[in-house]
């Protein structure tokens, strides 16, 4: 017979995924400001106590939706540099190409881009995306310096750099009055960013 406190701990985490499934689609419809906490409850199917079980408030859960989404976001670009390219300077290319598309799509960019930033703060926000999009950036740039693409560097801080980088990058086109031009340019101006990589100190 299976223990009570996995039951109980099984229960709880599949409240928690339909909570967070819930708030994700009402989020990305109708934005944070637009939401309550009630249609959440009713549209994940639970109680009002299951959700301040599992959550301190709306900001609470609205977190845990941010990180949900960014941990979605960064397994998929990752599995898409990993199968674009054998060339480790190509794949971050592609990488930030795949950011890029990623963070257009309605759902990603109305809760990442539009209302995380305001809602949970510039801190939160960035704290967030660089747990889950430090270690990508880091491991290319590892990789390309291991095949002898980039001079050897210091990679934190360009990992920080670049992933700053691709943010202000995914905000510029979120806001841009022509997103196409805005991403052209910005995919055209990364790329650029990455071949200067390339050159060695001095060369």
């Amino acid at each position: 017979m299976e223990p009570t406190g996995t039951k109980h701990t099984q229960r709880s985490r599949a409240t928690r995924a339909a909570l967070v499934s819930a708030a994700r689609a009402l989020f990305a419809e109708r934005g944070y400001a637009g939401v309550g906490t009630e249609e959440i409850v009713r549209a994940a199917g639970v109680t009002r106590g299951a959700l301040y079980h599992q959550f301190r408030d709306k900001n609470d859960l609205f977190d845990a939706t941010v990180r949900t989404v960014e941990a979605e976001l960064t397994e998929r670009i990752a599995g898409q540099v990993m199968a674009s390219s054998a060339d480790p300077v190509q794949a971050l290319k592609t990488g930030a190409r795949a950011f890029l598309d990623a963070f257009a799509e309605p759902d990603v960019e109305r809760i990442l881009l539009l209302d995380a930033p305001g809602v949970l703060g510039w801190r939160r926000w960035r704290e967030i995306g660089q747990e889950y999009g430090l270690g990508v950036i880091a491991a290319a740039l590892e990789s390309a310096m291991a095949s002898g693409a980039m001079p050897p560097r210091p990679v934190p801080p360009l990992a920080h750099i670049l992933l700053g980088a691709l943010d202000e990058a995914a905000l510029m086109v979120a806001h841009a009055d022509d997103p196409e031009t805005a991403r052209a340019e910005a995919v055209d101006a990364l790329e650029h960013l990455v071949d200067g990589l390339l050159t060695r100190p001095g060369g």
